[in-house]
């Protein structure tokens, strides 16, 4: 498939879309990519068969271009792509939005800027936010350091002392999809960055779909538990296993279905 571009301030955004039907937008995680979602099982591609699935790739990451700015990284900003790309395929309806971690934040700031240009949305692994945040935000400024001082093999090790998930096949190890020239300062946006105040979520009215794992300290439980409790009308799934992961992709189904 080849890739579209939406050239932004400071980034060429690669995109492609498949299928046709309502649009579905999807912003993936910190440091993954289109390419990287499929690896982890958490491609929104099966929607295609009912809907017109839009996926990017975020500035700085898989197939975008990026500056070395970390404001440029910060989830707020990363709203302003989405927002962008949204009005350059669906300028006329609403969409229905997926995000997975940093792309949860994405989505949540997006909706509060232009509710209107959202009709359901689906929290992928919602990142840690608020209170548990800061210990996170230390983690990032480690990991750049680390990535400047001794190269992207010696983050690569650091990375791979934490565990995968127990809903992430236990052997399964990705890389960065982002060069490594610009992978401190991606983090260090991820670092100035958080979810939207408590109290302007708990405003948001569309549907919402939360998708959450057990065990990873990065998408705690507890965040997921206080979106669900915020927003008026969500539910939520929890995966333990990775069949019970495997099952994100019918529950998604079953929730945006036209």
């Amino acid at each position: 498939m080849t890739d579209r571009i939406l050239t932004r301030p400071g980034a060429d955004i690669a995109y492609s879309i498949s299928g046709s039907g309502p649009v579905v937008v999807s912003a993936h995680g910190l440091t993954s990519s289109r390419s990287n979602e499929d690896l982890l099982g958490l491609s929104p591609e099966p929607l295609a068969a009912q809907h017109t699935v839009v996926r990017y790739d975020a500035r700085g990451h898989g197939r975008s271009t990026g500056k070395l700015s970390a404001d440029d990284y910060r989830w707020s900003r990363l709203a302003d792509d989405l927002l962008a790309l949204i009005d350059e395929v669906s300028p006329d309806a609403p969409v229905d939005a997926i995000g997975a971690s940093m792309g949860c934040g994405t989505v949540l700031h997006a909706v509060l800027r232009d509710p209107e240009r959202f009709r359901r949305l689906v929290l992928v692994i919602p990142p840690t936010a608020w209170e548990t945040r800061s210990a996170q935000v230390a983690g990032y400024e480690t990991m750049a350091k680390v990535i400047e001082n001794r190269g992207i093999d010696a983050f690569l090790e650091l990375a791979a002392r934490s565990p995968n998930p127990p809903a992430v096949p236990a052997d399964l190890v990705i890389r960065p999809d982002i060069d490594e020239t610009l992978l401190p300062v991606v983090l260090r946006g991820a670092a100035r960055s958080d979810l939207p105040p408590a109290d302007e979520i708990a405003g948001i009215a569309q549907p919402v779909l939360i998708l959450a794992w057990t065990g990873d300290p990065t998408h705690p439980l507890s965040t997921a538990e206080r979106l669900l409790a915020l927003l008026p009308h969500a539910r939520m799934q929890v995966a333990q296993s990775p069949a019970e992961l495997r099952e994100w992709t019918r529950i998604e189904e079953e929730f945006l279905a036209p």
